[in-house]
């Protein structure tokens, strides 16, 4: 079973991208459609104090008709972060990211943000590990020596 440790190591970008409470929710959309992803931590200096997601600006500021250059990231963002351990397992997340209807999950070490996993992430690792287990189990049947 893949670790959290591992997808981290396989991902390309590595960076996690953040912004303050106090910035407007028009400089976090921006910076997520410059990166091309789809949620920021939000920090209070060091501290983490939320995420804010596609969603909540859709959800909080589109629909509520809400000026996204004067509203603050503060107003909209998810206050409850949940994290994951580098330990944590695929099945770990998809749990979590199942159970409290989520796409984006934070990764802590020692306390300190190191990175940002995706249910897209997660789906891509479960499938390969599928497609593994089932090219295993096609030579074990057939036979024929695995690759």
């Amino acid at each position: 079973m893949t670790s959290v440790a591992q997808i981290l190591k396989s991902k390309q970008d590595q960076v996690v991208f953040t912004i303050a409470a106090s910035d407007s929710v028009y400089n976090a959309i921006r910076l997520m459609a410059e990166k091309q992803i789809g949620a920021l931590v939000v920090t209070d200096g060091n501290a983490i104090v939320g995420i804010v997601t596609e969603r909540d600006y859709a959800r909080k500021v589109v629909l509520m008709d809400r000026a996204s250059k004067s509203t603050p990231v503060s107003e909209i963002m998810s206050p409850h972060v949940r994290f994951v351990q580098l330990d944590q397992t695929t099945y770990d997340c998809m749990a979590l990211m199942t159970e409290r209807r989520m796409r984006h999950l934070p990764v802590l070490e020692g306390g300190k943000l190191i990175g940002m996993v995706s249910i897209g992430d997660l789906v891509k690792e479960i499938i390969a590990e599928q497609q593994f287990t089932i090219e295993q189990l096609e030579h074990y049947i057939t036979g024929s020596p695995a690759a």
